[in-house]
């Protein structure tokens, strides 16, 4: 007897559907699985049998031939052992086909028919919703995830032997209602706020500029100067996520298995701050099964590099692609995969090995050839992909003894959403949501200058040997300040401004 079970696999964060065809025939006991099916499924073989046997149900002893279509396409997890086993069962009669029919199942099974957790369970149902299927059974540890997507049925079920009896009708099992997503959004009081942060005005500054045109920003200062925990601080001055940010950013922490299965959806932008030690994998994403990285796990959030130059070169440069588009694919022999990588990359680093070059308090003891040598790690090109640089000096004594409260992220936010908003309504339409992300068109039509502003702007260009990426970056940076300062025009200031967080591309420039 023949049985047809549907589900659904995952190339990426992107699902397809997958038909699993169990064939029982008359012959020697057995158990074969086609379709290039990866070893976790392989390996169903003992996970099914044990769940079927332990549920209370009979195992066939002829042979079973499992056939996952479309059979040119590897299969990869362990999500097919619920479909396999209901296969299985209807072959032996124990379901009727027609009830089965139109569900997408899901879930792995342990030795006693419990159905465990899944990774990757919202950008299945995500792409399985768009392709018009729209009743799913889940396993119960992920009922919280599915409950975002609307406009669909879920069952999420415990064991094997509900979800018999469901699809015969013995039991009633009451589909997921729809959870909203203003309804887990709270505010949330940040670990770090920019109130504790003394002194630092200009980089605090450069920050909140960063923040409200979605910017990349380079700390550059000497140690202890608080380089570090101004990165940390500008979590809490970022823009909230909208819902469909949200979707976005859950279905990579998904299909990575770092999901908070309680919380069931990322309601924070995201900050990872990967070690100095991480390899090239760990950064962009790959591996055997060509997972998410740090740079995809930081999308529509931050990714902090803390002492830059301390990562290998040849891992930080492969950040210029991601940077650039928004995205980084990462191939495989199997498979070739594209993941969303739009972050904003905050860095720091020492301007050199003992880390006082330039500093006002300590004398560098470092030699040219060392200066020279620490600062050739970060590249030309890398650092022109980096819109903001800006030198973070010691804060003095008097600063750090004032009792005086600096100004409170919440305020610098209202600031930044303001300018967010700006922008919004700027590209509606367009798919692009801030300044940083303007495309050539866009750049053409906000970014006219006067003739004063067209002066300076040939000036830096001609002074500091300025790249045709760096003049589009100081433009766009310009444009974002204008949006803070509420004009609709670029101005003289601000092209003066923007200028200011350029000129480290001279200095630092090896």
């Amino acid at each position: 007897m023949l049985a047809k079970i549907l589900s659904f696999g995952l190339n990426g964060i992107t699902g397809y559907p997958v038909t699993i065809e169990v064939d029982i025939n008359a012959g020697l006991p057995g158990y074969d699985v086609v379709g290039l099916a990866d070893v976790a499924i392989k390996e169903s073989k003992s996970r099914v049998k044990a769940a079927i046997k332990n549920s209370g149900y009979s195992y066939p002893i002829n042979k079973v031939v499992i056939n996952l279509a479309p059979a040119d396409t590897k299969k990869e997890g362990s999500m097919y052992d619920l479909p396999i086993a209901l296969g299985i069962l209807l072959c032996e009669g124990k379901l009727k086909q027609e009830k089965l029919n139109n569900y997408i199942i899901l879930g792995e099974l342990s030795l006693d028919g419990q159905v465990r957790k899944l990774n990757g369970i919202m950008p299945m149902i995500i792409s399985a919703k768009q392709i018009g299927f729209s009743k799913f059974i889940i396993p119960q540890q992920n009922a919280t995830e599915a409950s975002f997507v609307d406009g669909i049925e879920v069952y999420a079920v415990e064991n094997l032997k509900q979800v018999v009896d469901y699809f015969n009708g013995e039991i009633e099992i009451n589909k997921l209602d729809n959870k909203s997503f203003e309804t887990v959004v709270k505010e949330h009081n940040f670990k770090h706020d920019f109130a504790y942060v003394k002194g630092q005005a200009s980089a605090k500054r450069a920050m909140e500029i960063a923040a409200a045109g979605g910017h990349n920003i380079l700390l550059i200062g000497p140690p202890g100067a608080g380089k570090t925990m101004l990165a940390k601080c500008f979590s809490s001055i970022l823009p909230d996520l909208t819902f469909e940010e949200s979707l976005e950013v859950t279905k990579i922490h998904s299909v990575a298995g770092i999901l908070d299965s309680k919380q069931g959806i990322v309601v924070e932008r995201p900050f990872r701050s990967p070690h100095h030690s991480s390899s090239l994998v760990a950064l962009t994403g790959g591996g055997q099964k060509a997972k998410p990285g740090e740079v995809s796990l930081a999308h529509n959030g931050v990714l902090f590099l803390d002492e830059m130059p301390e990562y290998a070169r040849s891992t930080i440069e492969t950040l210029r692609q991601p940077m650039e588009d928004g995205y980084i694919t990462v191939a495989r022999n199997a498979q070739t995969i594209q993941y969303p990588a739009n972050f904003i990359l905050v860095a720091s680093m020492n301007p050199c090995p003992c880390g006082y070059y330039g500093s006002s308090t300590h004398e560098c003891k470092c030699s040219p050839t060392a200066i020279h040598k620490y600062l050739s790690k970060i590249s030309g090109p890398l650092l022109d992909r980096i819109d903001l640089h800006i030198e973070v000096d010691s804060v003095q004594f008097e600063d750090l003894n004032d009792l005086k409260m600096e100004e409170p992220s919440a305020k610098i936010k209202e600031r930044v959403n303001h300018a967010r908003d700006i922008q919004l309504k700027r590209f509606k339409g367009s798919g692009i949501y801030s300044n940083s992300k303007m495309d050539e068109k866009e750049f053409k039509k906000y970014c006219v200058l006067d003739k004063t502003c067209t002066d300076l702007i040939e000036y830096a260009f001609k002074k500091f040997n300025l790249s045709a990426r760096a003049y589009n970056r100081i433009l766009k940076v310009a444009r974002t300040i204008a949006d803070l300062d509420g004009k609709e025009n670029i101005e003289k200031q601000h092209i003066l401004e923007a200028i200011q967080y350029r000129t480290l591309d001279k200095k630092y420039t090896v």
